[in-house]
């Protein structure tokens, strides 16, 4: 039994890689990449464990999962009780185990990893979440509070859940048709597939959480009417707007902000036969990528999936300083992706409105820069072109601007992110809570996830101050 090893024995283990299709057969189409752990190898990795006194992998979860708790678990052969334990912290394991950088947080900080390589918790948790059988939901007395979470997306979620453990009514305003924010629109299949997303969701409804699709907080419903019906709101609207290079002819037929791109194929189903939003025809042409984050990779992969001749990443930067996760860079180089660093664009041209051209400028690195990676400087002189045939602009988000815009009591920062207390997450206006991206910019599914679950705690102490709700029976625009 691997329970009775020694801790020694333990150490020895090598670490237990997840299968994957292989590159040039998973390169055609969206199904998913990795493949999963059997229970065997879950069991035998979980049980490379040695109990640390101080568990370290925990402070690396932004939302802290019992790691070590439901590792004992698993490898002592219990699935449900691990599940159970995860589900104490996470109530979207199946996610976060395939999306998150789990490199850089839990397993990032495991004690195995200072000498050899840490144990795999993302593969593990995903194993978990796809093979444990859903516990019956608890009976919770209803507190009687009403509360309102714009947006469905990772941080909106994680708020919505906790929210609802505590016995609150927890309504879900989303914007597109479908609920899941960036983990619908923004993330391949390949990488997280939608029944995945969708039975996490469904879990939540379980929880007794409603989702409203199709109403935008700003224009369908303004946020004083969401504030007179609810006795507290949690705003998680993501930082949706796209950020462009600012460069000459970003507006030719062509030119992509990944947002779009991947929106399109994401959530639109623009790569099936007869999509009502088709997107640019990729068949057999030369695709650059410009960006070295997770979404210029999910951008780059795609294209390559709907039938590029070339895909091609453009960093300015080197592989040293690329951003994406070691695993996204490597996949997408075993599946024909190209890669061009220390190039920068300078201008797209083309003939009759349609890009063919970008003209680039070679970097070199000089000293470093506030983020502490070397800046990229121009080689002097060296100024280049180079056939496109269509490019995705994927160098970063701005905040959601619209639900701010049109409340001016909400204080903003420079950048156009909501201000609120570091530690409740609360904004300007009382009883309105914010977290994700709209207050941190761009950041990990992950940290979205633990900004709305201290959103949640805060709203609970809000909500224990009053002495009765004061929220009436919310009218809708379409009743």
């Amino acid at each position: 039994m691997t329970q009775d090893l020694t801790i020694k024995q333990r150490m020895a283990l090598p670490r237990t890689e997840m299968l994957e299709r292989p590159g040039d057969a998973r390169a055609k189409d969206f199904e998913e990449v990795n493949l999963g752990f059997s229970w065997e190898l879950a069991q035998l990795e979980a049980a490379r464990c040695i109990e640390c006194k101080r568990p370290t992998c925990i402070e690396g979860c932004p939302v802290g999962v019992r790691i070590d708790l439901f590792l004992k678990r698993l490898a002592s052969g219990d699935v449900d009780g691990a599940a159970a334990v995860i589900a104490e912290d996470n109530l979207l394991p199946a996610i976060c185990g395939r999306v998150c950088p789990q490199e850089s947080q839990c397993e990032g900080a495991c004690v195995l990893g200072r000498k050899g390589k840490p144990i795999a918790i993302g593969h593990l948790e995903r194993y978990v979440a796809d093979h444990s059988r859903k516990a019956a939901q608890p009976s919770i007395a209803p507190s009687g509070f009403q509360i309102a979470v714009v947006g469905s997306g990772p941080a909106g979620l994680a708020c919505a859940a906790d929210l609802a453990r505590s016995g609150h009514a927890v309504t879900v305003f989303e914007a597109l048709h479908r609920a899941g924010g960036v983990l619908a629109y923004g993330i391949p299949e390949y990488r997280l597939p939608r029944e995945v997303v969708d039975h996490e969701i469904e879990g939540l409804e379980r929880m007794g959480v409603e989702i409203r699709t199709n109403v935008v907080i700003g224009r369908t419903l303004d946020l004083a009417a969401i504030r007179s019906a609810f006795d507290a709101v949690f705003i998680g609207v993501g930082a949706g707007l796209p950020r462009f290079i600012g460069i000459p002819g970003e507006n030719l037929i062509g030119v992509f902000s990944a947002n779009e791109f991947l929106t399109r194929v994401n959530l639109m189903r623009a790569h099936e036969p007869g999509s009502q939003t088709p997107v640019f025809d990729v068949r057999d042409k030369r695709v650059a990528v410009f960006g070295g984050g997770n979404t210029a990779m999910d951008g780059v992969r795609t294209a390559l999936r709907m039938g590029a001749r070339e895909a091609s990443i453009w960093y300015r930067r080197t592989r040293a300083e690329l951003p994406a996760r070691k695993e996204e860079v490597r996949h997408a180089e075993e599946e024909g992706v190209r890669f061009r660093f220390l190039v920068s664009p300078l201008e797209f041209s083309g003939g009759e409105g349609r890009l063919r051209a970008v003209r680039f400028q070679t970097m070199e690195l000089g000293e470093p820069d506030a983020s502490g990676r070397r800046r990229p400087v121009p080689v002097a002189g060296d100024v280049r072109e180079e056939p496109v045939d269509m490019a995705i602009i994927a160098i970063g988000n701005a905040p959601n601007p619209l639900l701010a815009s049109t409340v001016p009591e909400l204080v903003r920062s420079q950048s156009g992110t909501l201000e609120v207390d570091e530690t409740t997450g609360q904004t300007s206006l009382p009883g309105v809570f914010a977290g994700g991206d709209i207050v941190t910019g761009g950041a990990t599914v992950i940290s979205a996830m633990g900004a709305g679950r201290r959103a949640a705690a805060a709203i609970g102490d809000y909500l224990a101050a009053r002495s009765q709700p004061a929220s009436s029976s919310p009218v809708w625009a379409d009743d």
